[in-house]
């Protein structure tokens, strides 16, 4: 069986031997006909191999089994490759944007074959084919450098095509806009930089969990029979393919130890099989049975939610031996967690002023 790194690894080497190709044959053509679009052109094949090179160095890195320093693997080397390769790449752009301006001030007459054309023209073709190629490696492998490489390539076959145009039309018209192109090409060149840095960022400070798998994962929860609610989902990403969770679920009163570990383990391993994510811990929320509770939580819940900024309401207990209620609310940004519970708990003692209230602020993660 080929596992995902193999994948990552062979599709690199794809690219890295077609893009030096590319590059060389460019080079070629740019230096021959004095095009600096041709040989910026070049250039920006030379990055995309190096990207790919640094990719297969983060894919062996990211696939090395955990140690005691790192008993959750190394995954998130991935994400250190990709800023490499973001930062290689806003390099390029900004030599690229410098050596256009140059030309601009001091133009040269390019001077082309019709060997050159067509290996331009070739070029593209390539181009198209490889990006197709690796954006669908990455998408099954799910490989977001595979996928950025891959759009990244089919983004090339434009600019490359936009060189090819420019050398007809001077071929044709005698109009150079080499130097012009050269700016465009620089300009798309850093904004992909950009934008590889500001994902691989991102990832690093921790993204809001995807709503597919989020969703996804509460599904999986409630369907189990005695389950009454799923809250409190965090998913804790180490790298592709690497993911650990914790989640609240909200159970009757009425449960028994044996049966709530029971329900505990089916719950995680369900959520494994279906979605990859490992449930590292399922807390309890213990929902009061009795029509005095149900009634009360209903009472207080709609009081809550009446607030734009109280996004959900989880679990609520009441404990009449010592006359509290407890219960979290998930409120949105648009308030700080301290004024939240404030109001609440002052609306919430005016209906129940017998009992003590206990309000936790939970962030809008996954709703």
């Amino acid at each position: 069986m080929i596992t995902r790194e193999k994948i990552i690894v062979r599709t690199s080497v794809i690219g890295i031997v077609v893009n030096i190709f590319l590059a060389g044959f460019k080079a070629a053509v740019g230096i021959l006909s004095n095009s600096i679009a041709v040989v910026l052109d070049a250039v920006n094949n030379l990055t995309d191999a190096l990207s790919s090179i640094i990719t297969i160095i983060g894919a062996k890195v990211a696939g090395k089994k955990p140690d005691k320093k790192h008993p959750l693997g190394h995954g998130r080397s991935e994400y250190i490759s990709a800023l490499i390769v973001a930062g290689i790449v806003m390099y390029a752009g900004i030599t690229s944007l410098v050596e256009s301006v140059k030309k601009i001030i001091d133009p040269q007459v390019p001077d082309y074959s019709t060997v050159s054309l067509v290996i331009i023209a070739v070029a593209v073709l390539a181009k198209v084919f490889l990006g197709r190629y690796v954006r669908k490696m990455g998408e099954e492998t799910n490989s977001g450098a595979l996928v950025a490489s891959g759009t990244d390539a089919l983004s090339d076959a434009a600019l490359s095509l936009a060189v090819l145009l420019t050398a007809l039309l001077y071929t044709l018209k005698g109009i150079s806009l080499e130097a012009y192109v050269g700016v465009i090409i620089s300009g798309f060149i850093i904004k992909a930089g950009i934008e590889m840095i500001s994902d691989t960022v991102s990832d690093i400070l921790g993204r809001r969990t995807d709503e597919e798998v989020s969703k996804k994962i509460k599904e999986i929860v409630v369907r189990e029979p005695g389950v009454l609610g799923a809250y409190d989902l965090f998913v804790h990403n180490y790298g592709p393919e690497r993911e650990y969770a914790s989640i609240h679920v909200e159970l009757p009163d009425t449960m028994t130890v044996n049966q709530v570990d029971v329900i505990t383990r089916k719950l995680t391993e369900a959520v494994f099989r279906e979605t990859g994510v490992i449930l590292t811990g399922v807390g309890i929320y213990s929902r009061n049975s009795g029509s005095k509770a149900e009634e009360m939580r209903m009472a207080i819940e709609e009081r809550v939610l009446a607030h734009e900024w109280a996004l959900q309401m989880h679990g609520f207990y009441i404990d009449e031996e010592i006359k509290m209620i407890r219960f979290d609310v998930v409120m949105s940004f648009d308030i700080s967690h301290s004024e939240g519970v404030k109001i609440l708990k002052n609306e919430i003692a005016k209906l129940y002023p017998d009992y003590k209230i206990i309000i936790v602020a939970d962030i809008d993660i996954t709703d």
